[in-house]
C-alpha cells in the first residue's frame, strides 16, 4: 500500500530543489513508443553492452574507449556478433583498443541471440520494447535478465531509461523510501518487492499522470543524499 500522497513527495522534492521550475527541469522525459521502434538493434546490443562495461569501471573509462569498442564489434552487428566463433571472442577480449574482460565480452554475443530471438517474434527488439506495457515493467525487467546476459539488478533498466523507455530504477534513494514507507519490506529484487514497488509506481501514475521516470526521480529528489 502507497502510504504518501504522491503531492506530498512533490513538495518535498521542490523545496528541496529550490521550486517547482528547477524541479521539472531536473525531469528525463522518456520517448514515445514510435520513437522507440525507430532504434536500431545494434544500438540495443551497444547500450547492453556499455552498461555491462561500466559495472564496476569508470563510466568516464569506458565512455573514452566507447568508439574502439564500436570498431572492434563492427558497430555491435547483429548478424555479424552472431556468426563469430568462440576464438574470434577470446581473440577480441585481449585486443588493448577496448577493456579487456573476457566474461564481460561474451555478453555481448549472448546479449546479441536475446536481441535476434525477440527480433524474431516480435519484428525487432524495439518493437518488443517499445510495446511492453509501463505497468508491468518490471515483466521486461525479468524477460531480460531471463534471457540476457548480466542485465539483472539495474543494469536492464538504466539500459532502458538511457534508451528512452519509461521506467523506474530502483536505487539506494528509491530502495530506501519504499522501505521507509512500507512499500517493501524484503530483498529489494524479490517477485514479492518488485510487485509491490510496481503497483505503488502504478498508483502513483494513476493519481499523477506522470511517466514512471519522473515519478521515480520525483521521489528520489524527496529524499536521500542528493539536494543541490
Amino acid at each position: 500500500m502507497v502510504k504518501e500522497k504522491f503531492a506530498q513527495i512533490y513538495t518535498r522534492a521542490s523545496e528541496r530543489k529550490g521550486g517547482d521550475d528547477e524541479l521539472e527541469s531536473l525531469l528525463s522525459v522518456p520517448l514515445s513508443a514510435q520513437e522507440i521502434k525507430t532504434i536500431p538493434d545494434d544500438r540495443w546490443l551497444a547500450a547492453f553492452s556499455q552498461k555491462v562495461f561500466q559495472c564496476g569501471i569508470s563510466w568516464k573509462v569506458v565512455r573514452s574507449k566507447w568508439p574502439n569498442f564500436e570498431e572492434v564489434f563492427f558497430q555491435f552487428n547483429i548478424e555479424k556478433m552472431l556468426l563469430m566463433p568462440t576464438d574470434m571472442w577470446e581473440r577480441k577480449a585481449t585486443d588493448p583498443a577496448i577493456i579487456r574482460h573476457l566474461t564481460k565480452v561474451m555478453t555481448i554475443p549472448a546479449n546479441a541471440q536475446m536481441i535476434h530471438e525477440a527480433a524474431l517474434e516480435y519484428g525487432s527488439f524495439a518493437a518488443m520494447v517499445a510495446d511492453w506495457p509501463e505497468s508491468d515493467i518490471i515483466g521486461l525487467w525479468r524477460y531480460m535478465k531471463k534471457n540476457g546476459k548480466r542485465l539483472g539488478g539495474n543494469t536492464g533498466p538504466y539500459t532502458l531509461r538511457v534508451m528512452g523507455k519509461d521506467t523506474f530504477l530502483l536505487t539506494q534513494d528509491m530502495e530506501s523510501y519504499l522501505r521507509n514507507t512500507g512499500v517493501i519490506d524484503g530483498g529489494r529484487d524479490t517477485q514479492k518487492s518488485l510487485l509491490a514497488t510496481q503497483h505503488a509506481f502504478n498508483d502513483w501514475q494513476q493519481e499523477t499522470g506522470r511517466p514512471l521516470s519522473q515519478i521515480s526521480q520525483i521521489i528520489s529528489f524527496s529524499c536521500g543524499d542528493n539536494r543541490i
